[in-house]
């Protein structure tokens, strides 16, 4: 039985309450829910009156689509108003509210996220949602076509579910149905769709959806030149299940093109462009060169680049070991370092400086401001113009 804290209150105020969706599919695979949303056959605001008698705060989040979020045991719950769709136009939805439980789900996506649970435990699935689960079938509830041109962004979500439920040969009436409609992914918003592409990655094996992705032509819309062969190779050799790092296996193109067109954030793009540069540690390297490699690039990153360079085996599990263990090194002097020592400020400053750390660099980052402070004096004391 799902018990988060703060469900108990949620239902002592709306005893017909059932959590519906997601929460209900991932508790019966066993799971872990981490979040619980609820469907109730009241309208919006008899469940903020309700809230308000149980002394639960109510904030009115989505009125207009039914949906209180209600704060309980410290936590939000989404409690939402059973709904039919009047209207629907590929990307955003008319509702009216109902409370019928059969109509509410028959507008839901997939027969596994169309269950619902009461307080006692049962679990209403009135599409075969439960076999479907267990069968590891992603099935559309109705026809396929006709839930897609409701919302084209249920063609990426159809992959998403099938590479975390999926198994074996997806349901024919899904891929004709997004063979056919897989142009509507174009009229959707960047940010939507690498979402989708994001949790799609996250599965802990990805690659049978993205296989899919490619035999449906769906793919070319949005990684083009996806190399799903090398993503396999990287995830054979022990690669986490980073999204990001994911995409560049998969090959990206020009990175900044990219994440401007799916609208990565910025720390999303930052991490792209560090893990695709071509700067990669060998298991033979020494500690030397781990630590100048570390000067220039934290370890997560250099750890990245391992995986993309095909970092398979206990060489590479030591090398990526002996990163992790050790010591970021920071260059120890500052431009007031060199001033203290007559260095004029300015270019000259700007090139001692980087001459300096290049002798650092070379000596394996070991020397501390003290020596780096005497390599200045002697440069300087040896006839090198650096207080000219």
């Amino acid at each position: 039985m799902i018990d988060l804290p703060g469900m108990v209150l949620v239902w002592d105020a709306l005893p017909e309450a059932r959590v519906a969706g997601g929460a209900v599919r991932d508790w019966l695979v066993g799971r872990p829910v981490a979040d619980v949303d609820f469907a109730v056959p009241l309208a919006p605001e008899v469940v903020m009156a309700r809230a308000a008698a149980a002394g639960l705060k109510a904030v009115p989040t989505g009125l207009a689509h039914g949906t209180v979020t209600l704060v309980a045991g410290g936590r939000g719950f989404e409690v939402t108003t059973l709904r039919r769709d009047v209207a629907t136009d590929g990307r955003h939805a008319v509702v009216a509210f109902t409370d019928d439980w059969v109509e509410d789900a028959a507008r839901r996506d997939f027969t596994i996220n169309a269950m619902s649970m009461a307080r006692d435990g049962t679990v209403y699935d009135y599409f075969g949602g439960r076999e479907d689960l267990v069968a590891g079938r992603v099935r559309f509830v109705g026809a396929a076509a006709g839930r897609i041109t409701e919302d084209y962004l249920r063609v990426m979500r159809f992959f998403r579910f099938f590479a975390w439920f999926g198994r074996g040969a997806p349901d024919a009436a899904a891929v004709v149905a997004i063979m056919a409609l897989r142009d509507g992914v174009k009229t959707l918003s960047a940010e939507r769709v690498w979402s989708e592409v994001k949790k799609i990655l996250q599965a802990p094996d990805p690659v049978p959806a993205l296989r899919l992705m490619v035999d449906t032509g769906v793919m070319p819309l949005v990684l083009p030149g996806a190399d799903v062969a090398r993503l396999e190779a990287v995830m054979v050799a022990g690669a986490p299940p980073d999204p990001v790092l994911r995409v560049a296996a998969l090959g990206c193109g020009d990175v900044a093109a990219f994440a401007a067109r799916w609208r990565l954030s910025a720390a999303e793009a930052a991490w792209l462009e560090a893990l695709l540069v071509p700067e990669v540690l060998r298991p033979g390297d020494d500690d030397a060169a781990l630590r100048r490699a570390l000067a220039g690039a934290p370890a997560p990153v250099l750890i990245g680049r391992t995986w993309l360079a095909g970092g398979g085996g206990a060489a590479w599990d030591d090398l990526r070991v002996r990163l992790a263990a050790l010591e970021r090194p920071v260059f120890p002097l500052q431009g007031r370092d060199l001033a203290a020592l007559g260095v004029p400020a300015g270019p000259r400053m700007g090139a001692c400086l980087r001459e300096i750390r290049a002798w650092w660099l070379n000596g394996g980052c070991m020397a501390d401001a003290a020596a780096c402070r005497a390599r200045v004096v002697q440069e300087i004391a040896s006839g090198n113009s650096l207080r000219k």
